[in-house]
């Protein structure tokens, strides 16, 4: 959500422009990426956008940001394109099912 919506808006005024457009780009690419409907040919070339806009990050961020997980967007745009859109395979309703279930757990079992 974070990444979706808020962090272009929040970052417009505090970034210069070279990276904060880089920072939208990113916001972009998951924004399309989580879309109802997704086209194959757009998330190839979504992929090969991605590797401009990390590479543009590299530039204008310290070293020390770039962990392992940096590269994980890549991945996910290629299991998009292999399992289809995201929502089918998000795990929040049943993480929100699995906590009420935990709650009524703890409530009957005192």
């Amino acid at each position: 959500m974070l990444l979706q919506n808020l962090l272009h808006v929040v970052l417009r005024g505090l970034l210069p422009k070279r990276p904060r457009f880089a920072v939208s780009r990113l916001c972009n690419f998951f924004n399309r990426l989580y879309q109802r409907v997704i086209d194959v040919e757009k998330l190839i070339t979504l992929e090969s956008e991605l590797v401009e806009t990390l590479c543009q990050l590299e530039r204008f961020f310290p070293p020390l940001l770039f962990d392992i997980m940096f590269h994980l967007p890549l991945h996910l745009a290629r299991e998009a394109r292999l399992g289809g859109p995201v929502h089918f395979r998000w795990m929040y309703p049943f993480e929100r099912y699995s906590r009420i279930c935990v709650y009524i757990f703890f409530f009957f079992s005192k």
